[in-house]
């Protein structure tokens, strides 16, 4: 399922917050000069069940920047997935807490989308399931204000590997 050049984006159930965040990284990253650009960005969920719809808000969101989710269904987050990923990327530190509990091993670039930002701001993303439009799109602009410093911290980390 995942290659290496893979990044994984990993909510809770796997249909509001990481399908967003996944579209959105994907979007920026096939804007950027190889090897970026052909890397694969996924997601999935801690406690995902598989198979259930991305949540209708989520879709609106996306839809509102030209982002189209509504095919994406929910997978739970797997050991393989880890195993051959580049990065793994959590919505809040109770999911880094729960893949290190569950994966063995634990992956080694196990990070949060939003620690590259250089402000001290809020590094959790929180979950909009059930709210209204507005609490997505809130959660949609987070999530794109943290994709210039992680864009920067994906191209160092390949630089290093290569």
């Amino acid at each position: 399922m995942s290659a290496p050049g893979t990044i994984i984006v990993v909510c809770t159930a796997n249909t509001c917050r990481s399908p967003m965040a996944a579209a959105l990284l994907q979007h920026a990253l096939a804007a950027q000069p190889e090897p970026l650009r052909s890397l694969t960005v996924v997601s999935a969920g801690v406690a995902a069940g598989a198979g259930h719809p991305v949540s209708a808000n989520s879709v609106l969101a996306l839809k509102k920047v030209g982002l189209d989710i509504s095919h994406h269904v929910s997978r739970p987050l797997t050991q393989p997935m880890l195993d051959a990923a580049l990065l793994v990327l959590g919505m809040t530190e109770s999911h880094r807490a729960m893949i290190q509990l569950q994966a063995e091993p634990p992956p080694k670039n196990l990070r949060l989308f939003r620690e590259f930002m250089p402000q001290t701001r809020d590094q959790e993303i929180g979950d909009p399931f059930g709210g209204p439009i507005r609490l997505y799109e809130s959660t949609r602009d987070e999530m794109v204000e943290a994709i210039p410093s992680l864009v920067d911290f994906i191209r160092t980390t390949l630089a290093a590997k290569g």
